[in-house]
């Protein structure tokens, strides 16, 4: 895509939010008196404590990385007895990586930002993902999220809308430049846990991507903005990674990749750990990313990605809503995708889905590892200024199948392509759709009507307690 298009397509009111995120300042004062906030959490923990009482200095040039580690070492003392919560208040704090402990709470005061640190000396090195076989970035390591976990229960990272910052500017540069030779830090990853919310955030900047959950189970990600500009390196928002009962909701996503971006593994090492991404379900999401995809289904998947529910989708000035990414090596699956109720303004397709991708970690992957695609269903879509209708693109021998389409009205650009429906290698059915969609995706004369699950997820029903954070005001 052009820049033309790219940045023609960008409101003013979205640059404008974005530039008074990204300059929103904090300062630490003397507190005039104390007070208590209520937040909603999966559970209230019995002992709490502020930054400061590690000796944390909120000016934006201290270092904090070792206040945040000593706290965090003395509240797991308390994970057996009621659990413990840790206060970020108002002020800018500065920190490499550290990581949490469980039955813990990291709270976020509204005037509260964590700063990444610049300096990488902060920033450990961890082992590669043993389901991608190397870094993303280059083969090497890769270092620790700024906020990280592993094999935890019952962790809380939440706030009253207070921020995260990852000053990802300087990664970006190395990135392009060619000068990493390890994979850049996400802003939070938690690994082998269970019972995970992460909700009520600001986050801008990530050096990479910004939320990675990775072979955890019952998460509930609520109350999101990640900002990031269009133009930044991989700056996925939300990428639930070989992870299962997973709910995101009501978040609002502008970035340089794809707003939600489903995984499971990338190739052999993918295939070979074998854990897939299953019953997830999105709702209320709002995205800008005019590079990328609203929600994408891959490319890395070789663990397989089934019963997804996505639902009450927004759209603006980006280049495709649910896009399915695969390729031959990456075996698995992506089946049983439902989609319902997309509101889309200003797209280059409305529907993509490619199987050659590409993308390998090396040569060793297997050519003959082939995904199946099936049962992707997609119902009432509104969409408006569109380039194209879509593009559909199977694996010659391998095509994608089960596809249903129902019930969508696009509206094209004023000089809109010939070619709208542009399908290869694939199967499917379509009911009630305008423009008419290629021959490979037949207009039925019954009424179609694409299914949506009527029963519940397990994380559906889990429920959020009210719980307090006493913190001084300023």
């Amino acid at each position: 895509m052009d820049r033309k298009y790219k940045m023609s397509n960008v409101s003013g009111a979205i640059i404008f939010i974005l530039g008074f995120f990204f300059v929103r300042p904090a300062e630490c004062r003397t507190p005039a008196n104390w007070g208590t906030v209520k937040y909603s959490a999966l559970s209230c923990r019995k002992h709490s404590a502020l930054l400061t009482d590690f000796g944390a200095v909120g000016d934006g040039k201290t270092s904090n990385t070792k206040a945040f580690k000593a706290a965090i070492d003395h509240l797991s003392q308390s994970a057996s007895d009621g659990g413990a919560q840790l206060i970020v208040p108002p002020g800018k704090w500065l920190t490499g990586s550290f990581n949490l402990t469980s039955h813990f709470t990291l709270f976020l005061h509204k005037d509260a930002v964590i700063l990444a640190t610049q300096d990488e000396s902060e920033w450990p090195l961890v082992p590669v993902l043993p389901s991608y076989g190397r870094g993303r970035d280059a083969p090497g390591g890769r270092f620790s999220s700024l906020i990280f976990g592993t094999n935890l229960t019952d962790i809380v990272i939440t706030g009253n809308n207070g921020t995260i910052d990852g000053q990802g500017t300087s990664w970006w540069k190395k990135y392009k430049a060619g000068q990493l030779n390890e994979t850049r830090p996400y802003m939070i990853e938690i690994m082998y846990s269970n019972q995970i919310q992460i909700s009520n955030l600001t986050l801008v900047n990530s050096p990479s991507w910004f939320v990675h959950p990775i072979y955890s189970s019952n998460i509930t990600i609520q109350g999101l903005t990640i900002l990031a500009p269009i133009d930044s390196p991989n700056t996925d928002g939300i990428d639930p990674d070989s992870c299962s009962q997973t709910r995101i909701e009501d978040c609002f996503i502008v970035s340089g990749d794809d707003c939600i971006a489903v995984k499971s593994g990338w190739d052999q090492y993918g295939i070979k750990v074998g854990i897939p991404t299953e019953h997830l379900v999105i709702r209320r999401l709002t995205c800008i990313s005019p590079d990328s995809a609203t929600i994408a289904l891959g490319s890395e998947m070789s663990g397989g990605i089934r019963d997804v529910r996505a639902e009450d989708i927004t759209a603006l000035s980006t280049q495709s809503s649910v896009r399915i990414k695969t390729a031959q090596g990456r075996g698995a699956y992506v089946k049983d995708i439902f989609v319902r109720r997309m509101t889309l303004k200003t797209m280059k397709y409305v529907f993509w889905m490619t199987g050659s991708y590409g993308s390998h970690p090396d040569p060793s992957f297997d050519p003959k590892a082939l995904p199946l695609i099936q049962n992707i269903n997609y119902k009432q879509v509104e969409a408006e200024n569109v380039t194209y209708s879509a593009r559909l693109e199977g694996i010659p021998n391998d095509p994608f199948k089960g596809i249903c389409i129902s019930n969508v009205t696009i509206t094209l650009i004023e000089k809109p392509k010939k070619l709208q429906w542009n399908c290869t290698n694939i199967a499917g059915v379509t009911g009630n759709v305008t423009p008419k969609a290629c021959d490979l995706l037949p207009e039925k004369k019954e009424v179609v009507d694409c299914p949506f699950p009527e029963d519940r997820l397990a994380i559906e029903d889990v429920k959020l307690v009210t719980c307090s954070a006493s913190l001084p005001f300023f």
